[in-house]
């Protein structure tokens, strides 16, 4: 696999029951660009590791004055620094296509699970927390898989040197074949430690992640309570605590290298002292006591990548353990859809609750917890929090249908939408029936005024499709953003459309024509709404109460108004002393008015006049 060739066309199905299993996965699907670069890094190690051989042979040419011998020295100098270069121009293209391309697998498997899971992701994972993963820990996971090429080519160089040195000079080839083991396992005692610093640098991090997206998310709230400084102090001392931490973690690092520095020097000076001697009894020849210097001398190049590794390990290991923990999480109901592809119509059902959505009709749903109200959103297009009873549609179960088809037969457009940055153009490019085009979405979610605004923010824009919206859709207003999701939602023209409070954002009258344009454009369309709003369930055809997880009624709008305490509590939030009065037949009475008129009757003079007439039997009565 090579950089141009990105993204995969599937990057697999990863091993995320651990994060060192997931690393070993990884690792196992790059073994092409694995051997690549241990090849190329056994070229640049091993012409390294050969120039003390060259230099102790010319030396020791120059003594013997041997001519012929000192140019075959050069020969090989010049030979091992082509090699030299060669092998490390390719290891290092190697290592970084390595890198980039692990990465982009995580990457692309953190989109896909993304997708998959939907809105379900943010409710069991903080947002913080993936961003975290998507970034910065995709990275160090990449730094690992291409460190150990690099690490395994210096490895077997270094056993090559150490064998090498034994076979040419015993005497001293000897210490150094027992030092270099002690130099590579000096460290080990202190990994550790060093591993435990560096995992709770990365969870400070992360946290500081986490409190930092939150409060860019909720800005302008914060704003609007002046919430800024107390925000502000607590991601302040986060970052205290990520540096307290990191500075820590680098402490323990410095140690490591400073052994590493330290150990190799001593190990020289025990060569030289131990060679020096050897050569002054006349027992090795001067060229080869330069070999021997010269080679445990470079041997610090190949022995640094010990430290490496252990430090890719150390911070790639939490890090993955993040993306595994991210990888292995599932749709709480998900059968991997063992029927067919083809998208089923007819009415919807949830078991749980007892709602049903009639095909073809405009079904408003109350609930007087706006929570319980978005959990049971979610679960209508198949994105349950829990496990449980699967939705069903036309009587199929919906986690029995292919991930696909489900989404395009339901459509669930929560309370919070997200409009992402781009042309107003790229934001309706959504997958859609083609049955619904974007100006008639637009015209039923009354976006003129947004269109205009569009235009007035952008100078460049003639058209307002070619407007662009910047991220989330900042520059608009919470209604205006509002509607922009609706007519995305609109455009799709799914088989059902679930709505979860579509105009809480908006004014009455603008809410009054978006209601109308909803029922207009989707007429002999299944669509729920979930809302507490008089004009929206004044229009349904069908409106449902759910209390404490359950139908507790079913009718329409005024007669539950009317008949139905429960309702009345959420929709008109009267008191509890209002409830208990309502039982009186005057109060009966207004509380008819109030429903005749809180509804678009079509002959509102006759409902006056009923409840006129009703008000005198009441005081002849009396």
């Amino acid at each position: 696999m090579q950089i141009q060739d990105l993204p995969y066309a599937d990057p697999g199905v990863p091993d995320a029951r651990s994060g060192p299993r997931f690393l070993w996965w990884l690792g196992r699907n790059q073994l092409g660009g694995q051997f690549k670069a241990l090849a190329w890094g056994l070229l640049h190690f091993t012409s390294v590791a050969a120039l003390p051989f060259c230099v102790g042979f010319a030396i020791q040419a120059v003594v013997d004055r041997s001519g012929a011998r000192l140019t075959l020295a050069g020969v090989a100098l010049v030979l091992c620094g082509f090699t030299i270069a060669l092998g490390d121009t390719f290891l290092h293209r190697s290592a970084v296509t390595n890198w980039i391309t692990a990465a982009a697998r995580v990457q692309q498997l953190l989109a896909r699970k993304t997708a998959r899971l939907g809105s379900a992701l943010t409710r069991r994972v903080a947002a913080g927390e993936i961003v975290a993963v998507s970034t910065g820990d995709v990275e160090k996971i990449g730094w690992f898989v291409e460190a150990v090429s690099r690490f395994t080519a210096a490895a077997l160089t270094v056993v090559l040197v150490c064998v090498g040195l034994v076979v040419y000079q015993p005497a001293l080839g000897i210490v150094v074949a027992v030092g270099v083991p002690v130099l590579a396992l000096s460290v080990l005692p202190l990994l550790p430690r060093a591993t435990r610093r560096a995992d709770f640098q990365r969870e400070k991090a992360g946290r500081a992640t986490e409190l930092a997206s939150d409060t860019v998310a909720g800005l302008r709230v914060l704003r609007g309570i002046g919430g800024e400084d107390l925000f502000l102090d607590r991601y302040r001392r986060a970052s205290q605590e990520v540096r307290h931490a990191a500075v820590r973690s680098a402490r323990m690092w410095a140690l490591i290298s400073g052994l590493q520095v330290l150990l190799p020097g001593l190990l020289m000076i025990a060569v030289v002292w131990h060679g020096v001697g050897l050569a002054r009894d006349g027992r090795i020849t001067i060229g080869e006591l330069v070999t021997v210097y010269s080679a445990v001398m470079l041997l610090a190049y190949p022995l640094r990548h010990f430290e490496e590794i252990a430090m890719a390990y150390s911070f790639s290991r939490p890090s993955a353990k993040r993306a595994a923990g991210v990888l292995s999480l599932d749709r709480a109901t998900d059968t991997d859809g063992v029927r067919g592809a083809a998208v089923s119509t007819g009415d919807l059902y949830d078991p749980s609750t007892g709602l049903l959505a009639p095909a073809g009709c405009l079904t408003a749903v109350v609930c007087g917890d706006p929570d319980a109200a978005g959990r049971l959103a979610e679960r209508l297009g198949g994105h349950a929090a829990e496990e449980g009873t699967s939705v069903l549609l036309d009587g199929v179960p919906l986690d029995e249908l292919p991930l696909d088809s489900a989404r395009t037969a339901v459509l669930v457009q929560d309370k919070d939408p997200v409009l992402l940055s781009g042309t107003l153009r790229e934001l309706l490019d959504v997958p859609a029936s083609g049955e619904v085009t974007a100006e008639e979405a637009l015209a039923a979610a009354q976006c003129g005024d947004v269109l205009e605004a569009l235009i007035q923010g952008s100078l460049d824009a003639e058209d307002a499709m070619d407007a662009r919206i910047t991220e989330r859709g900042r520059s608009l207003s919470g209604g205006q953003r509002q509607r922009l999701a609706l007519a995305r939602s609109l455009i799709t023209d799914p088989g059902v459309l679930v709505l979860d409070e579509p105009t809480s954002a908006v004014d009455s009258h603008t809410e009054a024509r978006v209601a109308d344009g909803i029922r207009s454009l989707r007429a002999g369309s299944t669509t729920v709404v979930f809302t507490s709003s008089p004009l929206l369930l004044d229009l349904a055809e069908r409106v449902v109460l759910v209390h404490e997880g359950k139908v507790a009624a079913v009718g329409r709008h005024r007669d539950l108004v009317r008949d139905e305490p429960r309702y009345r509590v959420v929709v008109t939030r009267e008191t509890d002393e209002e409830t208990a009065s309502a039982g009186r037949p005057e109060e009966k009475t207004v509380r008819a008015a109030g429903a005749a008129f809180a509804g678009r009757s079509a002959d509102r003079r006759t409902a006056l006049s009923d409840v006129l007439d009703e008000l005198e039997e009441i005081e002849e009565t009396a």
